[in-house]
């Protein structure tokens, strides 16, 4: 197969970069399909970003941040039962908050 020089955007910096003949044939042999979305610079970084990240086990590579923060909750009063309950969103007027319990209620009877 024959290769030719091909101009590509950075997804990151936006500089266009030139995806080289040789560059083709070596990603080809390694099995890479696709052309890379990042000049030579903005993937040592981001390699550099993520590999930092490896030791950690809740750490997906290529996003830094899953697992690495605990979820803020903020309080509420059940709207079906009052309890007090806790959940991962800022409730909003006129919205209706349930706790678990009645989240499940509420969701079972929707799919029926």
């Amino acid at each position: 197969m024959s290769y030719a020089d091909k101009r590509i955007t950075c997804h990151d910096c936006g500089t266009v970069f030139t995806f080289t003949a040789g560059e083709q044939e070596q990603f080809a042999s390694v099995g890479r399909l696709n052309a890379p979305k990042r000049c030579v610079p903005c993937r040592a970084k981001r390699k550099q970003t993520t590999s930092k990240n490896d030791s950690l086990p809740n750490v997906i590579p290529g996003n830094i941040d899953y697992g690495s923060s605990s979820r803020r909750m903020y309080a509420a009063k059940c709207s079906t039962c009052g309890k007090d309950t806790q959940v991962p969103f800022e409730p909003r007027s006129g919205r209706p908050v349930y706790c678990y319990d009645c989240f499940r209620k509420v969701k079972q009877v929707a799919k029926s």
